[in-house]
């Protein structure tokens, strides 16, 4: 299960992009991007963030994901398409020649910190 070393990477990268002047921060929300292709199973990055988190700025957080299609490019005829099945085939001139722009990616596009008021 590669969702367990993903889930490490994101929250060390979280962890790492708090700034230190914020005095026990606590994060809501994580935002990601997730291609087609990144082969990673949602139920299972879910479930190994849960158990890393525990004892840190994320514990309790919630994974927001945004899932990536996968989009390729034709060099031959410069069309580009979304790919949605299992040929990597160009459409519109039948060439083998592609590259993928997208759907490989694993991001976090942003984080939210709570926002602790003190009564």
């Amino acid at each position: 299960m590669h969702e367990m070393g993903i889930a490490q990477q994101l929250v060390q990268i979280a962890i790492d992009s708090i700034p230190r002047d914020i005095e026990n921060p606590k994060v809501e929300k994580l935002n990601l991007r997730i291609g087609r292709l990144a082969s990673v199973v949602e139920h299972s990055l879910t479930f190994c963030f849960e158990i890393i988190t525990k004892d840190t700025p994320l514990e309790n957080a919630r994974l927001d994901i945004d899932v990536v299609p996968v989009t390729v490019h034709c060099k031959s005829c410069d069309n580009g398409w979304e790919v949605t099945g299992p040929v990597f085939k160009c459409p519109f001139c039948e060439d083998g020649d592609v590259e993928m722009l997208t759907g490989r990616e694993i991001e976090i596009t942003s984080l939210e910190l709570a926002d602790e008021l003190k009564i």
